[in-house]
């Protein structure tokens, strides 16, 4: 039995420290980024198969260095991990069959603003014991927005514009990237915060100063045929394409799209 003050003092000691995950698998497009660009050497197991998309992945060449996984229980199980990466937006079926079979399976939020990039990144870098490293990109990613935001002057009118005439919603990363650069997004404006379809005969209306559209996939696809319609391309509008990659997940890269809306709005 325990004397009074060895109890006393066990009591009051410290937990023992969470050992780092070794075995980590990404199974979200946007938890394999932020994994990837903060994971020790050898840390990270595998990432999904959108990684190596250049389409979709802004780190399609780096997830070379890895396997890719099609998401399913099965094969993330059979790898043994200690910790699984998933965001709100993963499949819940696996991610609830990973959690019964005793898999730790932890979930980072999809970005929807500047200050959630920041977030994330340090959320992974909690998860990966990888703190100091993830500071140090967080704090980089702080002085570049500062330099980059654009506070006073003339507020022009932009509007994102996608398939289907999907318009990304004002509470959304496109929308912070948007007013950042220097704009006023026109989401707003018509108080669509989570996005939505917007008719054409709305956005020509509005007649932004700025219109970003999406990059369109090859071939042809009825959902983009609104993208090639003859009034939007008669719009006096400014036009500029944003692949989806660019602000999709809540990367520090989104800043490059920052700086590159800025600079068509400099430019007049």
């Amino acid at each position: 039995m325990l004397k009074p003050l060895a109890l006393a003092l066990a009591l009051c000691a410290p937990a023992a420290a969470e050992e780092a995950p070794a075995r980590v698998v990404s199974m979200n497009l946007c938890t394999d980024q932020l994994a990837m660009a903060l994971a020790a050497p050898g840390q990270l197991l595998a990432v999904s198969w959108l990684a190596r998309d250049p389409r979709s992945s802004l780190m399609a060449a780096e997830a070379q260095r890895w396997p890719v996984l099609r998401g399913l229980a099965e094969e993330i199980y059979l790898l043994h991990p200690d910790l699984v990466l998933a965001d709100s937006y993963s499949g819940r079926a696996t991610v609830e069959m990973l959690r019964r079979l005793g898999v730790r399976v932890a979930t980072i939020e999809q970005a929807r603003s500047l200050d959630d990039v920041r977030a994330a990144l340090l959320e992974m870098g909690r998860l990966l014991h990888r703190e100091a490293a993830a500071e140090a990109m967080a704090a980089a990613f702080d002085d570049r927005l500062a330099a980059l935001r654009q506070e006073g002057g003339p507020r022009p009118l932009a509007a994102t514009y996608a398939a289907n005439g999907y318009m990304a919603g004002d509470e959304s990363l496109p929308g912070d990237t948007v007013r950042a650069a220097g704009y006023e997004d026109l989401s707003g404006r018509l108080g669509l915060a989570s996005g939505g379809m917007l008719p054409l005969e709305l956005l020509l209306m509005a007649e932004p100063d700025l219109l970003i559209t999406g990059a369109r996939y090859p071939g042809r696809s009825r959902a983009e045929d609104i993208l090639l319609h003859p009034a939007l391309a008669a719009l006096p509008s400014r036009k500029v394409e944003i692949d989806d990659r660019d602000w999709l997940c809540g990367l520090p890269a989104v800043l490059d799209t920052v700086e590159r809306l800025a600079r068509l709005r400099e430019a007049g």
